[in-house]
């Protein structure tokens, strides 16, 4: 098979989709590999690296969409790249279709097959595609909110861990997920005084066990979330429905309830945010305020560390971008069900039921596809 790999174009993403070391285990296997100049410069990685593992290096983003039977990317596809995806493509990336109406159109006009990493999901509820990334988000957000919580940035002033004879922040993480978990892990080992609020008892015991004392978990519900704000320092939303709208945890009116200068961190962005407020940043303009509260919504977040992002992301990606390309998309679902499940849209066809729902456009079972179409 032919895997192309075109430079990511949106702001400041900085990751690209395979390292060298990729390139050369599918070489290994009998693929051709081709990669857009410069497309892992952002992440460290030279042309001369990728020709090194036995990658062509192709000039141009056309050139590289025109050649790929599969193209891994990092990011969903932007406006610009709409047109240079084909039928029966196999694009393989982060597509967060149910938050973006304009980009499920676009690809349902396409009528490429979209297999999306944020929907691959094994029996016991994992995602491992998410989970690199998830990881890195978790993290990235407590040094962001613990930076904007300083004056100059905009924040209250507060330093995330106190000092001896001053109280530590104060810091509310909405999720108790891979996202969740990470952000209070960071936060703590920084010295803050952190609660977790989720919904599933299962999960937060097993946090109660885990984490520090500083770390408490509480159920999370409106009433909850809503005497908590006018103490809270930073909030972290992390909470995610797979392939989903996140929910509306925090609304507009309730920022009215906190101390101005309070930071929100949204990583639920990609899906449209759990903070009513939040809209979209970039990390070259990544924060806007209302009401005094301070917003952080980048929605590439790991796009600003993409050194350890790309590594992270292509140990995960790897193993099942190599099976898609030996057997195809078809054979590679049917014989690793996580596959099946990241199956979004196919030849014009949602067959991801929460996005058809999202968007009230028809649904397609997508055993259809595996089990009739050849």
């Amino acid at each position: 098979m032919r895997i192309a790999v075109p430079r990511e174009i949106k702001n400041n993403e900085n990751r690209v989709a395979l390292t060298p070391a990729g390139a050369k285990e599918f070489v290994k296997n009998g693929h051709e590999v081709f990669i857009q100049r410069s497309a892992g410069e952002g992440s460290g990685f030279s042309d001369a690296a990728y020709q090194y593992a036995g990658a062509e290096i192709l000039p141009t983003i056309e050139a590289t969409y025109e050649t790929g039977e599969m193209i891994m990317k990092v990011k969903e596809p932007i406006a610009p790249e709409y047109d240079l995806i084909r039928e029966d493509q196999l694009i393989f990336t982060y597509f967060h279709f149910a938050s973006h109406e304009p980009l499920t159109k676009a690809m349902i006009n396409s009528k490429a097959v979209c297999l999306a990493y944020e929907t691959v999901e094994k029996q016991d509820r994992s995602l491992p595609l998410l989970v690199p990334m998830s990881e890195v988000a978790g993290r990235m957000a407590v040094q962001k909110g613990a930076n904007y919580l300083e004056k100059p940035l905009g924040g209250r002033g507060i330093l995330l861990g106190g000092v001896p004879g001053t109280l530590p922040a104060k810091v509310l993480i909405l999720g108790g997920g891979i996202v969740g978990t990470q952000a209070a892990w960071m936060a703590a080992g920084l010295g803050a005084d952190v609660t977790i609020m989720d919904v599933s008892l299962p999960r937060m015991r097993y946090l109660s066990d885990v984490m520090p004392k500083n770390v408490k978990t509480m159920m999370s519900n409106e009433y909850n979330i809503r005497n908590f704000l006018p103490s809270v320092d930073l909030i972290i939303g992390a909470v995610l429905i797979p392939g989903a709208k996140a929910p509306h945890l925090i609304t507009k009116d309730m920022l009215r309830e906190m101390v101005p200068g309070t930071v929100l961190v949204d990583v639920a962005v990609d899906q449209g945010g759990c903070i009513e407020t939040c809209q979209p940043t970039t990390h070259e303009n990544p924060t806007y305020t209302i009401e005094g509260v301070l917003h952080y919504c980048v929605a590439n977040m790991p796009g600003a560390v993409p050194y350890t992002s790309t590594l992270a992301l292509t140990n995960a990606t790897l193993p099942y971008a190599l099976e898609l390309a030996r057997t195809g998309w078809q054979e590679a679902c049917i014989r690793f069900p996580e596959l099946k499940s990241g199956l979004n849209i196919i030849r014009g066809d949602v067959v991801y039921e929460a996005v058809a729902n999202t968007f009230d456009l028809p649904y397609v079972p997508v055993s259809y596809y595996l089990n009739h179409i050849s």
